[in-house]
């Protein structure tokens, strides 16, 4: 088939969106199929890390100065969506695809009206939600005027309703979907993780420590992914505070870093704490195996309903993980997860200097975690994404 992927975000940034867009337009690839994927005028270059024939088509750079790379809204995004219509419009005419995968809740926007601008070709659309857009918006601050609200409210229900079928990334996502939805066509394609890649990894741990200059005999905490307030790296900042262990010492790998930086400075961390900025994609195999543990604290209290990629990538790095008492995280985990009911920086403190006291715990859930991966490749999720196509086309 030909795929068109329709990706309102500056793709590719190495982020939780990207990767997922990234890895299913990879494991249709592989599959045989045509992926283009169209998006912003700013972004890294995949090919840059591997070799694809994966079509990325670009908006025009008229908005030179529009530099932003993470998550978060913003009103310039809107203007950049006007040109990507334009974009979508003008590879319909030149790819003709079999079906338009449309990322985020702006991309099925697109989709949809793509289907007025082009009614005489049936066009079949698949809606591919990562999450809440009212609850990231107000994860990210925005919406503290009810009215303004009230209104997105309206407006994601009636896009969660578009598409002729529906796939969420996370399980907490599928009833919200499925209920704003006449047909209830909701799948569920969970995020995955290439666990080759980590394999030659596994035995290479003081090798890495030393490549990214990192206490060999220390335990190491890691936490890969956004430095930004929804993804827990407060309380996690908070923890590392209140740890008083010298035995411990923490990998921060993400962007945007500098608050983190001055964060670590002001509360003399230096020798705890090495940040890596910007964090590459293709390095988390590396990172996150010179670690012993690994953090993801984010909670969803803002209910983003979104999927924890990361928290595979631990998985295939034979780590303990600590993070909240969620459905996804247990979905992913079961008994190899370390939960905790409420994420709070005394909790994280607590629960990280008992898995670093507990060698053989921390092997133990670091073995549950590696097997139970193990399912979720994203070949397997490139199989599941060609039969909902094939069914959308039928």
């Amino acid at each position: 088939m030909k795929i068109l992927m329709i990706a309102p975000t500056p793709f590719f940034s190495h982020r939780g969106t990207h990767i997922r867009i990234f890895e299913e337009a990879r494991a249709l690839e592989k599959l045989g199929h045509e992926v283009t994927i169209a998006t912003y005028h700013n972004g890294d270059d995949i090919n840059k890390y591997v070799q694809t024939d994966i079509d990325v088509r670009r908006i025009n750079k008229w908005l030179f100065w529009y530099k932003k790379t993470e998550a978060g809204a913003d009103w310039q995004k809107v203007i950049l969506d006007i040109f990507l219509i334009r974009k979508v419009i003008y590879l319909i005419r030149v790819k003709k695809p079999d079906i338009l995968h449309c990322h985020l809740h702006e991309g099925v926007i697109i989709g949809w009206l793509m289907k007025f601008v082009f009614f005489w070709k049936k066009i079949r659309t698949l809606s591919d939600f990562h999450g809440s857009l009212v609850g990231e918006m107000r994860s990210h601050g925005y919406l503290k005027v009810p009215y303004l609200g009230t209104f997105f409210r309206f407006l994601e229900r009636f896009i969660n309703g578009l598409g002729n079928a529906a796939v969420v990334s996370s399980a907490e996502n599928i009833e919200t979907i499925k209920g704003a939805r006449k047909d209830k066509r909701v799948y569920h394609i969970y995020d995955g993780v290439s666990t080759s890649v980590y394999d030659e990894f596994v035995s290479k741990k003081e090798h890495l420590r030393q490549k990214y200059n990192v206490p060999l005999e220390k335990t190491i905490v890691v936490y890969t992914g956004a430095l930004i307030k929804n993804k827990g790296i407060y309380e996690l900042l908070g923890a590392i505070n209140l740890i008083k262990d010298k035995s411990i010492f923490f990998v921060i790998g993400g962007f945007p870093a500098e608050w983190v930086v001055e964060y670590i400075k002001n509360n003399s961390l230096e020798d705890r704490v090495k940040v890596i900025s910007p964090l590459n994609y293709f390095s988390l195999p590396e990172i996150n195996s010179l670690a012993d543990v690994a953090v993801d604290p984010k909670s969803d209290l803002g209910n983003t309903r979104q999927a924890s990629g990361k928290i595979l990538q631990y998985m295939a790095a034979n780590l303990p993980i600590l993070c909240a008492n969620r459905p996804t995280n247990v979905n992913y985990l079961g008994d190899a997860g370390q939960y905790l009911d409420e994420v709070n920086s005394q909790n994280i403190a607590n629960v990280l200097n008992l898995l670093v006291a507990d060698k053989e715990l921390r092997i133990r859930k670091g073995k549950q975690a590696r097997k139970k991966v193990s399912k979720l490749g994203w070949d397997v999720i490139g199989e599941r994404l060609e039969g909902v196509y094939k069914s959308i086309i039928k």
